[in-house]
């Protein structure tokens, strides 16, 4: 089935993708879930709209990038396309503005520090030795800047997790990551709000570039043109016709 739509996934990947490792992996992952398949079969349109998706964004089906998940609808499963935390973060990185991005949850027993305005990056203390470090409490993200600064920290807490997920589609499913994905989809959800203070696409990368360009053409010197009447300067390529004189025939 997936197999059949390949040119038209083909046409709207990003360059660095590559057609059939995408439809492998996209092939791999029905293949695994019996009721991922059974989903894929039932509505063959929602499956091709979830990989249009991720083509598009250029991520890779059936992982942490991009999740292809089985939902109830109407009574019957189909397929639903759903970006992982790994996709969001892969989205920052491709546009080329930063040089690294930090997402992490917070437990009950780690040590967790940050005040707007006073704290540049936030402080996070895990005892590695704990058997147990209890339940989720916080999950944070940021990112660092290629020229070193800091982006915006977005730090939530369940109650504003709880509400993303309930904002989610299908969240409360069996199927859903956020059942078997729970700390992901945490991540994911911080990262996904860091997006709102960092470049997420090619485009800033372009839009630089445009930008540089255009100083180096405001600082580019433009030629002048000789004034009337003013012979013109020959460059120093350029030969110059002259006729050698006697200095004993001037005189």
């Amino acid at each position: 089935m997936v197999e059949h739509y390949k040119a038209d996934l083909a046409q709207v990947m990003p360059s660095h993708v590559k057609p059939d490792t995408f439809i492998r992996l996209a092939v791999g992952v029905l293949r695994r879930d019996r009721n991922l398949a059974q989903a894929a079969q039932n509505n063959p349109a929602a499956l091709m709209g979830a990989l249009m998706d991720a083509a598009q964004l250029g991520l890779t089906p059936g992982t942490e990038q991009f999740y292809l998940v089985p939902r109830k609808k109407a009574g019957r499963l189909e397929v639903q396309g759903i970006r992982g935390y790994q996709g969001e973060i892969e989205l920052i990185y491709r546009a080329g503005a930063v040089s690294s991005v930090i997402v992490e949850v917070v437990r009950q027993a780690d040590t967790f520090r940050y005040s707007p305005g006073r704290d540049e990056r936030p402080e996070h203390e895990i005892d590695w030795d704990a058997e147990d470090r209890g339940p989720l409490r916080l999950v944070y993200a940021y990112a660092v800047m290629k020229d070193g600064a800091t982006s915006k920290v977005v730090v939530l807490n369940r109650a504003q997790v709880m509400k993303a997920k309930a904002m989610s589609q299908g969240s409360d499913s069996a199927y859903s990551p956020w059942q078997k994905h729970e700390e992901a989809m945490w991540m994911k959800t911080a990262a996904h709000r860091l997006t709102k203070w960092v470049p997420t696409s090619a485009e800033y990368m372009r839009e630089q570039l445009r930008a540089a360009a255009e100083v180096a053409a405001e600082h580019r010197p433009t030629p002048v043109a000789a004034a009337p009447g003013m012979p013109s300067v020959p460059g120093e390529d350029e030969a110059i016709e002259a006729e050698f004189v006697d200095e004993d025939e001037v005189a």
